[in-house]
């Protein structure tokens, strides 16, 4: 099949300009497009960074190319958008306090300390493309000026679950993301991470003024309507404890105060259509029950599937081919795929299938593993239990699995003594 992009029009196309490229928008929608055009069929998810044309390398470090899975109200799918953008090349800035306690830290977005974060997130459900229609939406009603005390939106996502299940990393892609695919309508867009435990003060009543303080900084950045300001509070509990619980404590009153501060805070800045509060938990139970029923999205964010950790495996795999790690260059056939006909070895040797259902196995006995521990493994993998420098795709399982043995092992041994 040689359909070129433009022929099924349904697709994302992010476009990264080099920082000293001065080639304007029209010109490189107009070069992409012709280039892709001429493109075999394109899969679900594709990064082209090498160029045959001079005329694109020169300008564009990458292209990438994500399916559009939203349809119009019609239920036809939309066309093709395309969307520019460069790093900001600005180191982040550290807010403190006057005991130099760390409040926060600031990136302009896009930046490339968050490239390829979005791609490597793994997840069964289709949690990311949800957050971003939820973010498309909620900017689209503040467009049409839709009136928020009849349909009532406030720009808050609490995701909650596990440690190490790449909550966290979700939010700062999903930053990243809502600034490319927003770069026509805001000049850029900041993120402010706020260190959640540095909010609480060692002397009694300063917590409440300190998430004052860092509010109307936030109130600062907003006022300006071409700025797209995203706070991520992680482990949000700490910040938003329970009343309820707070009151059983030995001071109670700080910790009210600044549960007050946030709701108070919060619902001061949702008045505005440029700003997103993100936030993360391990421990919902702890959070107070009016901060939850603030959140429009609360999302559960679980360990992943075998589906998902055989997909995290493979990208480990793919990645450790591409750097020489692994000298030899099998490609691992997706997992749907082996269960339409497990036995057939496929015709072309660097498919294999053997391979693929070891593979399986391991992700089988993975199962319990958080996706931080699965995207540390390969590592362990090659450190403790391969003795060669050339390591083939066999040597790479075997090993592989002894890691997993391994952690699973050390998790037992911990557990009895502690």
């Amino acid at each position: 099949m040689a359909e070129g992009l433009n022929s099924i029009k349904n697709f994302h196309v992010e476009i990264l300009l080099h920082t000293n490229s001065l080639l304007n928008r029209i010109d490189a929608i107009a070069r992409v497009a012709n280039f892709l055009s001429s493109k075999e069929a394109l899969g679900k998810e594709k990064v082209i960074t090498k160029f045959d044309d001079d005329s694109l390398s020169e300008h564009i470090k990458s292209i990438s190319i994500y399916e559009n899975s939203s349809k119009t109200l019609n239920g036809e799918f939309p066309e093709t958008r395309y969307y520019l953008y460069t790093f900001n090349s600005s180191a982040p800035e550290i807010e403190e306090t006057e005991d130099e306690q760390q409040i926060s830290t600031q990136w302009i977005l896009p930046t490339q300390e968050f490239h390829g974060l979005w791609d490597s997130l793994i997840y069964d459900s289709e949690v990311k493309d949800e957050l971003l229609n939820y973010v498309g939406t909620a900017l689209d009603f503040s467009d049409k000026s839709v009136d928020p005390t009849i349909v009532s939106w406030n720009r808050i996502v609490l995701l909650h679950g596990p440690p190490g299940t790449g909550k966290t990393s979700l939010c700062k892609a999903l930053a990243q993301k809502i600034c490319i695919r927003c770069s026509s309508k805001f000049s850029y867009g900041q993120l402010i991470e706020v260190n959640t435990h540095s909010l609480f003060s060692k002397w009694f009543s300063e917590s409440g003024k300190l998430v004052t303080r860092m509010f109307k900084g936030i109130l600062n950045l907003v006022e300006d309507p071409n700025v797209l300001v995203i706070v991520l509070l992680d482990e949000v509990e700490t910040l938003a404890r329970s009343r309820t619980s707070a009151l059983c404590g030995n001071e109670p009153s700080d910790a009210l105060r600044v549960v007050n501060a946030l709701l108070t805070h919060l619902d001061m800045i949702k008045r505005y259509p440029n700003v997103l509060i993100l936030t993360t938990s391990n421990i919902t139970d702890a959070i107070d029950v009016a901060l939850i029923d603030r959140a429009d999205i609360k999302q559960y964010i679980g360990l992943p599937s075998v589906e998902a950790i055989y997909q995290i495996y493979c990208t480990c795999i793919i990645e450790l081919q591409q750097t020489g790690i692994i000298c030899t260059r099998e490609i691992l056939l997706p997992l749907h795929r082996l269960r339409i006909s497990p036995e057939s070895q496929p015709s072309d040797p660097i498919l294999s299938n053997s391979r693929c259902l070891k593979l399986k196995a391991i992700a089988e006995k993975s199962v319990g593993l958080s996706g931080r521990t699965l995207r540390k493994m390969p590592f362990i993998a090659c450190a403790l239990f391969i003795k060669t420098k050339l390591i083939s795709l066999d040597v790479f399982l075997d090993a592989l699995s002894e890691a997993v043995e391994k952690h699973w092992k050390d998790v037992k041994h911990l557990k009895v003594h502690v």
